[in-house]
């Protein structure tokens, strides 16, 4: 067999008008996201701490759309500059492709000095200002000017999403035996399904020099998970493979969530009901979409002690699998919970349906006013 061509299912958006709708609509969807957390803390499905870390995630996601938005925000006009569409995934996530965000980071790297070589914004408004009013033309070329000189001072002014975001570490307390407790937390843009991916992990700590203090085992520690963090691998292989490596951290819990798909009917070729409730709602501009968003964890279920050397044992975890048909086996989690984010209409229609398969979907409704309701 030969390799899978994973661009079979790019698509490249050359349209200005198109362009501009495909952000505006991740703007409207990445707002709505902070309040979807706000909302599973009130539940008690995510903590405060929880919620403070994915919040900065969603945060720096939102900031990665407006600053691409600059970039291609001259997309399909004549610019002097050959100068492609922003290319995004439409079978798998609706989101922007890998290939996109390593774009952006080595752009960061050289931003600085693209924005010494340009013109400043004063500059560019007054020049745009003469060609209007002296020559009676729609100055296109110096707008391209701006977006990109918005686009790079985005690039050093916001905290972006990058393809590989690396680990840090949050203290959250000690435990009843004196042992530091920490919130692990990194997150990648996964390369085979074009999707942010966000990782928490629960550690227990029973080092000498506390973890994010310890010259030695954070680099070790960080350069780990960020070779480990690829979906395809299953959260029992990341957890047990950090327990084998890391004597003295105990991993208890092992969390992974997937920011998307997003279907839209506008932009991506979705199947089954999805598609059939997007058509049938028939909604607005602006609110055609749903956005998946799925929960995988891993929790420790016990502990074993096991022989290390001629006289010492170490702590291994025992990961709890979902017990149900064999699935904690294939998933390698302990559970899987999935959840849709969508505009009312579309709600209206997928309550009216109901769809087999979304029995089990968590679904978030945002209302008018931007109001977010939470539905099992």
């Amino acid at each position: 067999m030969g390799d899978i061509d994973l661009t079979r299912d790019h698509v490249s958006l050359d349209d200005t008008f198109a362009t501009r709708r495909y952000f505006r609509k991740f703007e409207t969807i990445t707002g709505h996201l902070a309040r979807v957390a706000a909302e599973m803390e009130k539940d008690g499905s995510l903590s405060r701490e929880d919620v403070g870390v994915l919040g900065a995630y969603l945060a720096r996601i939102a900031a990665t759309f407006r600053t691409l938005s600059m970039k291609y925000l001259m997309t399909g006009r004549e610019t002097g500059s050959v100068f492609g569409g922003l290319t995004i995934d439409k079978v798998e996530s609706g989101f922007p492709v890998q290939r996109e965000l390593l774009t952006l980071a080595n752009d960061t790297l050289q931003a600085a000095n693209h924005l010494n070589s340009m013109p400043d914004r004063a500059t560019l408004i007054d020049r745009m200002v003469r060609q209007i009013v002296s020559n009676l033309e729609i100055p296109t070329r110096l707008q391209f000017a701006m977006s990109q000189r918005l686009y790079y001072s985005g690039l050093l002014e916001e905290k972006l999403f990058y393809a590989q975001n690396d680990p840090q570490a949050v203290w959250v307390g000690e435990d009843k035996t004196g042992r530091h407790r920490f919130l692990i937390h990194w997150a990648v843009y996964d390369s085979q399904i074009n999707l942010p991916t966000i990782y928490l992990m629960e550690v227990e700590d029973s080092g000498r020099w506390p973890l994010p203090n310890d010259e030695r085992r954070w680099p070790q520690v960080q350069a780990h998970l960020a070779a480990q963090s690829m979906g395809g691998l299953k959260l029992l292989t990341i957890a047990s493979g950090f327990d084998a490596d890391f004597n003295d951290l105990h991993p208890k819990r092992l969390r992974r969530f997937h920011v998307g798909p997003m279907y839209s009917s506008a932009f991506t070729k979705q199947v089954g009901p999805i598609r059939r409730v997007l058509e049938e709602a028939r909604a607005p501009t602006g609110e055609d979409w749903t956005l998946a968003w799925t929960v995988e964890t891993l929790e420790s279920e016990r502990v074993m002690e096991e022989k290390s050397g001629w006289f010492s044992t170490v702590e291994r975890q025992i990961f709890a699998l979902d017990p149900f048909a064999g699935r904690g086996v294939d998933t390698g989690a302990t559970r899987t919970e999935r959840a849709i984010i969508m505009p009312e209409r579309a709600y209206q229609v997928l309550a009216e349906e109901r769809p087999p398969g979304f029995s089990a979907v968590r679904k978030f409704v945002v209302g008018r006013g931007g109001r977010v309701l939470s539905y099992a």
